[in-house]
C-alpha cells in the first residue's frame, strides 16, 4: 500500500488511542474486575523465535509502526527472554527496541513482565505482570497477548496471515477474555493482510 494512503489512516489511529485511553487510562472499574486467565501451560521453549504481529489495540509506542512489526523472543544468559521489537516506519526505516521479559508465573509461565531500558514505567526489569498470554493454537502458530486491565492486546502469529478458521479463533479468544474484538485494528503485513481495519470486520 502507498504510504501516502496510509498516513491519513495513522491520524485516525492516533484520535482513536487518544478516544481509548481518554476513556481507559484510569483502570479503576477494570480493577474490579478478574484478570484475563492465563494459558493453562506455557511451553517458554516453543514460545521463543520470531512472531509477526497482525492485530492489535493501538498504543502509543507504535504510531511510527507502518507495516511488518514484528517481535523476537531469545533465551538471555539470566534465563530471562530477551525481547527484540522491530518493525518499519511510515518513512520506510526500521524501528527497533530491545527489552526483557521475565515469568512472574512459575506455574502456567504465561504472565510475565516486559521491561524496555529508558521507557519511562517500562524501564525497571523486574515489576507486575504486563503480558498475559490468554490463548494459544495447539501448534503455537498464533498466541493472544494482553495485560491485567485490558488496556492492551496482541494478535501474534508465526505466519505472516491467517485464515478464516483460524481468525474466528482469534476473535472467539479475544471475547473470552473480556475484550473487544473491534478495538483491535489489523496491523499490515507483507504476505498478509496489507489494511488496516477493524478486526471484527475481517
Amino acid at each position: 500500500m502507498n504510504r501516502n494512503r496510509l498516513r491519513p489512516i495513522a491520524c485516525a489511529v492516533a484520535v482513536f488511542v487518544a478516544a481509548v485511553a481518554t476513556a481507559s487510562v484510569v483502570p479503576a472499574s477494570a480493577s474490579a474486575e478478574s484478570p484475563p486467565q492465563p494459558v493453562p501451560q506455557l511451553d517458554t521453549a516453543r514460545y521463543l523465535g520470531t512472531w509477526n504481529q497482525l492485530a492489535a489495540i493501538p498504543q502509543y509506542f507504535n504510531l511510527n509502526c507502518a507495516r511488518d512489526t514484528q517481535a523476537e523472543y531469545t533465551l538471555d544468559p539470566d534465563g530471562d527472554i530477551a525481547v527484540r521489537n522491530t518493525c518499519t516506519t511510515w518513512a520506510s526505516t526500521t524501528n527497533e527496541i530491545r527489552g526483557t521479559a521475565t515469568i512472574n508465573d512459575p506455574v502456567t509461565r504465561a504472565q510475565l513482565h516486559v521491561s524496555f531500558p529508558g521507557v519511562p514505567t517500562q524501564d525497571s526489569r523486574t515489576g507486575p505482570t504486563n503480558y498475559i498470554v490468554t490463548a494459544l493454537a495447539d501448534d503455537y502458530s498464533w498466541a493472544l497477548v494482553t495485560d491485567p486491565y485490558r488496556l492492551s492486546g496482541f494478535v501474534l502469529s508465526r505466519p505472516a496471515q491467517l485464515d478464516q478458521a483460524q481468525w474466528d479463533r482469534v476473535r472467539t479468544a479475544i471475547a473470552a477474555a473480556g475484550e473487544d474484538a473491534c478495538l483491535y485494528l489489523t496491523s499490515p503485513t507483507t504476505g498478509g493482510l496489507d489494511r488496516i481495519a477493524p478486526l471484527c470486520s475481517v
